[in-house]
């Protein structure tokens, strides 16, 4: 627009086309009157024009109706909530009676602070006309007195987020509109229930599951040994949509963007961690976390999203994976985008793509880790978002994979994806976004290097089976997994892995070829039985002779502990053992390891691992193999008395006894729970090992339904203690005239 057509706009949009608008936050409003030239003379008085014109007295949002239609009932808050291509509606309370012939009513749709109808921040649409040429659809439903309801239509690519309202009055003397309500102020967000719209689901039951459920489970552990943890998405929690929009507007999103998914999700992957932007949460494996809430500590998002708006976007401290997945799932199901928290087990981190996670072991079979660089986590947590991909061809759409842990930069900012998960499971690598670190995640090989005492290396053993063992995701109305491995890759060593391996390499990711190793004919697999923590234990090694002719084995053991990232802390076995194996059979081979010897060592999680070296003595030929043990928690008990209903009191009681044999200090205990409490916060200054703790609490549900209470207990010493309560809150009681009955 050239500077003469601009000075023909209204004086409050003079800055529109300047500014790119990235805050929702930000207002810039019309006057109330706006004046258009003067009437001519021979035209009516100011006064007739007047007397036959009308006023909009109010406008009722009708919020209760409108949200039961959108599927935002359970939001939190007195506004009205919306969903993108859907019709809600609206009473226009005025002073006379309308007149579609007379009277030319207009509704004004604002958002953000240069309101512009060319980007889609300023939109208007005429009630009783015939002419729409808005995006947005308008239609009079009802007239009765002086009462219009009107029905509105956001586009179906309309920008996420908090419009403002007015209600214009046109007449050849100007425009007369009502004032500034923020009580009208109105949300709308995407709509996986529409057609048109890109993140539809076509299924009720995914929409329930991956919008509307407010409690997920979180999988960790180790891919033999899966452990569990429940988090409160909250989404519908009273402040949590404003503190994703808050989210927004402090990375500068560009309103813009905010209607497609794709760009939404691709910005709140870097949004959600603080590296480079000063996104919602700090990450941090350093084991020091006196400055903050230590990672495992978190039982939900809500805290941490409300935490980071109230306080002046200030970064959050602290995350590890499953914090960061889990906000942002609630993130992406606040908007309306369909999402959830997928684990990997045995996830590669492998920041160069070349598929290839080094393991250099010492002249002793140790592991050195001043030469490993590189490292595979027992499980690394990222997110799925459901849509339809408008940049990549059609049989790329769908499940999306979204990681906001920040691991390596893309675009220049530490974010990774979306990226398709289809295109992933076929490698095609060459379509947006990340895909290549996605696939070398999952089908990385595990290379072992040994050294000899002048430090030169050599490849010894190749693992093409290690990487991406497993990946799984909550089921519908379940805690238990659904095992979505064959979503993101064929089966090992089949045909159509090999074909899709050489695909990878036609689009860029270099080629799996090493020296041909000879063929040991034996295989190392360790075993061993579920541990607790402070328990001694047995290693079992089976020594398995594929071969025709007896050999012997001669094995070192190296114990250390380990952060679920696979970086390796202190050793605390060395052992060399020595076996003889008959052709074709397996020989058990055991090591005794004393809880004494390894509980000094403990990091966060409490991870052991184990690493083989061997040699068979007839041919001298290496092999090598290794495996995470995951020691079990003590247990944490939550009891209830009383029974569930909506507006009565219940008491909860969340119990621990300390097994060990040294205090715990400094010790952290929270109680959460969408509709039924707010997070609450116990602190202990030390358990006395053998001691108990008893932390009750009254809590009154807020909303009927199955209910999720949540508990977990953190210090330093130990980590990751949690339990849930899954229960049944009933309808409240309404007694009238002795008679009960129920409502919501």
């Amino acid at each position: 627009m050239n500077m003469m057509s601009l000075k023909n706009q209204p004086a409050w949009r003079w800055g529109a086309r300047a500014i790119i608008d990235k805050s929702n936050s930000l207002e810039s409003n019309p006057p109330p009157h706006e004046k258009f030239p003067t009437v001519s003379p021979r035209g009516p008085t100011d006064e007739a024009i007047r007397a036959a014109s009308l006023s909009v007295l109010s406008i009722d949002m009708r919020v209760t109706e409108n949200k039961n239609v959108h599927h935002t009932d359970t939001y939190k808050g007195s506004n009205l909530i919306v969903r993108r291509n859907t019709e809600f509606t609206i009473i226009l309370k005025l002073d006379r009676a309308f007149n579609e012939q007379q009277h030319q009513v207009e509704l004004e749709f604002l958002i953000g602070s240069s309101p512009d109808e060319n980007k889609g921040t300023y939109i208007i649409v005429s009630i009783g006309k015939e002419k729409q040429d808005s995006s947005w659809k308008s239609r009079v439903v009802a007239m009765h007195g002086n009462s219009v309801m009107v029905g509105i239509t956001p586009d179906a690519k309309c920008i996420i987020g908090r419009f403002r309202i007015f209600a214009v009055v046109v007449s050849v003397l100007g425009k007369e509109r009502t004032q500034r309500n923020p009580d009208t102020d109105f949300y709308v967000l995407f709509n996986p229930w529409n057609s048109e719209d890109e993140v539809y689901m076509d299924k009720e039951e995914d929409r329930q599951e991956y919008v509307m459920n407010e409690v997920g489970t979180i999988y960790n552990g180790v891919h033999n040994n899966i452990t569990t943890r429940s988090w409160n998405f909250g989404q519908f929690e009273e402040g949590v949509l404003d503190a994703c929009l808050t989210v927004m507007d402090a990375g500068n999103v560009p309103l813009l963007f905010r209607g497609n998914a794709t760009e939404v999700v691709r910005q709140a992957s870097a949004l959600m961690n603080s590296q480079g932007d000063n996104g919602v949460l700090v990450g941090s494996w350093s084991g020091d976390y006196s400055s903050g809430t230590a990672p495992t500590a978190w039982t939900g998002s809500p805290e941490i999203l409300l935490k980071y708006a109230s306080e002046g976007c200030v970064p959050v401290c602290f995350a590890q994976c499953w914090v960061f997945a889990g906000t942002l799932n609630t993130f992406v199901r606040c908007l309306g985008i369909p999402g959830r928290v997928v684990t990997n087990y045995c996830s590669a981190h492998d920041n160069t793509g070349n598929l290839k996670t080094d393991i250099v072991l010492d002249e002793d079979g140790r592991m050195d880790k001043s030469r490993t660089r590189d490292s595979v986590w027992n499980y690394h947590c990222w997110n799925e978002v459901f849509m339809k991909r408008l940049d990549l061809p059609d049989q790329y759409s769908g499940w999306q994979v979204v990681d906001c842990t920040p691991q390596e930069t893309s675009d220049g900012l530490f974010r990774c994806g979306p990226t398709s998960v289809n295109a992933i499971k076929e490698g095609e690598l060459s379509y947006p976004f990340d895909a290549r670190f996605v696939f070398a995640e999952l089908n990385s090989d595990v290379i072992y290097h040994k050294s000899n005492k002048y430090g030169k290396t050599k490849i010894i053993h190749v693992d093409t089976s290690y990487v991406g063992k497993q990946l799984v995701t909550k089921k519908h109305d379940s805690n238990d997994y659904m095992d979505i491995t064959s979503s993101y890759k064929y089966s090992e060593a089949s045909l159509k892995e090999r074909q899709v391996m050489q695909m990878a390499e036609r689009r860029g990711v270099p080629s799996r070829k090493y020296l041909t190793l000879p063929e040991a004919g034996v295989e190392i697999q360790i075993q061993t039985n579920t541990i607790k923590i402070g328990d001694d234990f047995r290693l079992t090694m089976n020594i398995k002779n594929k071969s025709s002719k007896a050999c012997t084995v001669i094995a070192t053991v190296t114990g250390c502990v380990v952060f679920y990232t696979g970086i390796t802390g202190s050793d605390f076995k060395l052992e060399n053992k020595k076996a003889s194996v008959q052709a074709s059979k397996t020989e058990p081979v055991t090591i005794d390891i004393k809880a004494v010897d390894y509980t000094p060592h403990l990091v966060e999680q409490a991870n052991l691992l184990f690493v083989v070296y061997g040699i068979v003595e007839e041919t001298e030929t290496p092999l090598t193999t290794m495996r995470v043990i995951n020691l079990q928690l003590p247990e944490l008990t939550i009891k209830m008395s009383g029974s569930p209903r909506v507006g009565s009191d219940l008491l909860v009681s969340v119990e621990f006894t300390n097994p060990y044999n040294f205090p715990l200090l400094k010790v952290e205990l929270r109680l959460d729970g969408p509709g039924l409490i707010q997070t609450k916060v116990k602190h202990y200054s030390q358990i006395l090992p053998g001691a108990s703790v008893n932390y009750t609490v009254s809590i009154v549900p807020r909303a009927h339904g199955k209910k999720v209470l949540m508990a977990c207990l953190d210090c330093s010493a130990l980590r990751q203690v949690t339990n849930q309560l899954e229960f049944e809150v009933l309808k409240k009681e309404l007694v009238t005239q002795g008679t009960i009955r129920f409502r919501s």
